[in-house]
C-alpha cells in the first residue's frame, strides 16, 4: 500500500464510487457517506457514480442517492448499460436492432447511442445484450438464447456472480443469469462492467478525470478494475470484504489504499515503510517470518496496523496461512 500526505479528496480530482456497499446497501445509506462526501465534493473533488447494475436508469440511480443524502444528477452517473451501448454503437451500424435481456436501464442507454431495442428474436437482431434485471423471466432469456445461436453478437453489461442481498445472503447477479445463454449456446459474451476495462473507460470519458481515484468494497470488481484501469483505488470495509479477504488478495486486486468508510477520502494516509525487520505504520509494526507466521504489535489507530500487516502479507516467499492471518487480525482491535 502508498500513503498520501495529502487528503485523497485534494490528491485526486475525480472519485469514481461504486454504488451497493460504498453509499447505500439496498435503499439504506451506509454510515458516513452522505457527510463524507459532501466534505469531499467542498474540498473540490468530483464524485462520478459507477455502478455495474444495468437495471436502473441513470436518473433513477440519482434519485435514490438523492434519497439517501447524497444529491446527484443523472450527469453523475455512469451505468454498465451506458458501457455495453457504447461498445454496441462502436461495433454495429447506426440503428441496429438489438435483442435486450434486462430492464429499462439498458433500453434507454441503446436509444441514446442511436441502437434500437428489440425484445424477440424473429427479426434476426443484430446484437442481445444483457443486464441484471430482478423481474428477468423464462422467455426474454429464451429469445436471447435463440438470437445468438443465430449469429447475434453477445454482450453483458457485468459478470457480478452475485449482488448484496441487504441484512441476508447474496442473490444471484448479473454473472450468474449470463450463464443461461452461455450454457444454452456454448457463446462466452463480452462484458464491459467491472472488473473489465470499458466501464472503466466510459466513466473517465465523461468525468474528463485527470486523476481518478476507484472506490469500492469488492476487490473482484472495483479493485481489480482499477488495476485493470491503471487508477489507484480505495477500499472501504463497509461492504462485501473484510480484513481477512483483504489479507489474502491476489495482486491484481490490491488496493493503494484501504479504510473503514469513506471518511478515508478525507485524511491523509501514513506511508507503510520497511523497518525493524518488518512494516511500520503510524503506531504499528508487522513483522514475518520465513516460515510464513505473521504477527502485528503497536498502538494507535488499528487501521494503520491493518496496513501494515497487509504489505507484510503481500511480501513475496512463503504466503501465510488463512489462520495464521487471521490470528494476526485478532491483536488489532478494528
Amino acid at each position: 500500500m502508498r500513503g498520501s500526505d495529502r487528503p485523497l479528496c485534494e490528491a485526486y480530482d475525480v472519485a469514481l464510487l461504486d454504488l451497493d456497499g460504498v453509499v447505500y446497501i439496498g435503499r439504506r445509506p451506509v454510515r458516513a457517506a452522505a457527510e463524507s462526501l459532501a466534505k469531499a465534493r467542498a474540498a473540490g473533488q468530483r464524485l462520478a457514480f459507477v455502478t455495474n447494475n444495468a437495471s436502473r436508469t441513470p436518473s433513477a440511480v440519482a434519485a435514490l442517492l438523492t434519497e439517501v443524502g447524497v444529491p446527484a444528477d443523472a450527469a453523475d452517473v455512469v451505468t454498465s448499460a451506458q458501457a455495453a451501448a457504447r461498445l454496441l454503437a462502436e461495433r454495429l451500424p447506426p440503428g441496429s436492432d438489438v435483442l435486450v435481456v434486462g430492464g429499462m436501464g439498458l433500453r434507454h442507454a441503446l436509444y441514446a447511442a442511436g441502437l434500437r431495442p428489440v425484445s424477440t428474436a424473429a427479426g434476426r437482431p443484430a446484437a442481445v445484450v444483457q443486464g441484471y434485471e430482478p423481474t428477468l423471466g423464462y422467455g426474454l432469456l429464451a429469445e436471447g438464447a435463440r438470437a445468438v445461436a443465430m449469429g447475434a453478437l453477445f454482450v453483458g453489461s457485468n459478470g457480478d456472480l452475485t449482488i448484496p442481498g441487504g441484512d441476508g445472503p447474496p442473490h444471484p447477479g448479473n454473472g450468474s443469469l449470463l450463464r443461461v445463454i452461455s450454457s444454452a449456446t456454448g457463446v462466452e459474451p463480452i462484458v464491459t462492467g467491472k472488473p473489465e476495462r470499458p466501464l472503466h473507460q466510459e466513466s473517465v470519458r465523461r468525468t474528463g478525470a485527470k486523476r481518478p481515484l476507484v472506490v469500492g468494497d469488492r476487490l473482484d470488481t472495483d479493485i481489480e478494475g482499477a488495476v485493470n484501469g491503471g487508477a489507484d483505488s480505495l477500499l472501504v470495509l463497509t461492504g462485501v470484504t473484510d480484513p481477512l479477504g483483504l489479507l489474502t488478495a491476489p495482486p491484481n486486486r490490491r488496493p493503494t489504499y484501504v479504510a473503514a468508510d469513506l471518511r478515508g477520502l478525507l485524511v491523509p494516509h501514513p506511508e507503510v515503510v520497511r523497518a525493524d525487520g518488518g512494516y511500520r505504520c503510524g503506531g504499528w509494526t508487522a513483522r514475518r517470518d520465513d516460515g510464513g507466521a505473521v504477527a502485528v504489535t503497536g498502538s494507535g489507530d488499528p487501521y494503520d496496523g491493518l496496513r501494515a500487516l497487509a504489505s507484510a502479507a503481500w511480501e513475496p516467499g512463503a504466503e501465510p496461512s488463512r489462520d495464521a492471518l487471521a490470528d494476526a487480525l485478532a491483536a488489532l482491535p478494528l
